[in-house]
């Protein structure tokens, strides 16, 4: 999207400001580290056991992330509805959960929902136990996110709707559900990339995933910056999709002004 009255930036104009943007952070990261009293020792880290490890947890965090991603959407679109219901008991409940949600600690939440909810029902598997976590409080965020995007869409157009004979399916599918959908697109890539930062915290419950590996490799060679950079890389690789992605679809799904 570009200012009234300006042109669209050219393909030129783009590789010189991210060539300036790259530049300016190569700088600052250079005056940064240069300044440390630290020995870098890569060679620790491109060991096979170590490097491994770092991979294997990568792709544990990519497999929950794309789980949990799936999951909290679906339970995020029962919880927005339950929200709306005409049932006020139902309604109590969806916003009881989000409120308990987003109110608590994720990190409790993790530990609670392992040690105590899924130790009764016997779900002894880490891995699971933390993509139904992980999705469970993801959800509640989703669900807030889906109801402002409806609630965006004008009445006089559901009205519209309904005075032509579409019924309360068709209007969602043809209506609300088109705006709405372009309405959430920025904040739903939002908490999508939160959710993969979010995975971290299962370390806790002993889940192999990359934060957990990045921590063993460090115990066992000492080297911080060595194993925490590439974590850091490890999670952009990662988010950065989601974030150019949703504005593809986001400009893809624009009304003409």
């Amino acid at each position: 999207m570009t200012s009234l009255g300006t042109a669209p930036p050219t393909a030129r104009q783009w590789f010189l400001a991210w060539a300036t943007v790259f530049l300016l952070v190569g700088i600052a990261s250079y005056g940064f580290f240069s300044g440390l009293s630290y020995q870098f020792n890569w060679s620790t880290i491109f060991e096979y056991k170590h490097r491994h490890r770092l991979v294997q947890g990568w792709w544990v965090t990519l497999l929950v992330s794309v789980c949990a991603l799936v999951l909290s959407t679906i339970l995020g679109v029962i919880v927005m509805f339950g929200q709306r219901s005409a049932v006020l008991v139902v309604r109590c409940l969806s916003r009881f959960y989000v409120e308990l949600i987003r109110g608590t600690p994720l990190i409790v939440q993790i530990l609670f929902g392992y040690y105590v909810i899924f130790e009764r029902l016997r779900l002894d598997d880490p891995f699971w136990a933390g993509v139904l976590i992980i999705s469970a409080f993801s959800a509640a965020y989703l669900s807030e996110i889906f109801r402002a995007g409806i609630e965006a869409v004008p009445k006089s157009q559901i009205d519209s709707a309904r005075a032509i004979g579409l019924s309360p399916v068709q209007t969602y599918l043809h209506v609300i559900f088109p705006q709405a959908i372009r309405q959430v697109l920025p904040a739903y890539a939002g908490q999508s990339a939160s959710l993969i930062k979010d995975t971290s915290l299962l370390f806790v419950i002993s889940v192999s995933e990359f934060t957990f590996n990045a921590r063993k490799v460090n115990s066992d060679t000492y080297s911080p910056f060595e194993t925490f950079l590439p974590l850091a890389l490890g999670y952009l690789i990662l988010t950065l999709p989601i974030s150019w992605m949703a504005r593809r679809l986001e400009a893809k799904m624009a009304f003409e002004k």
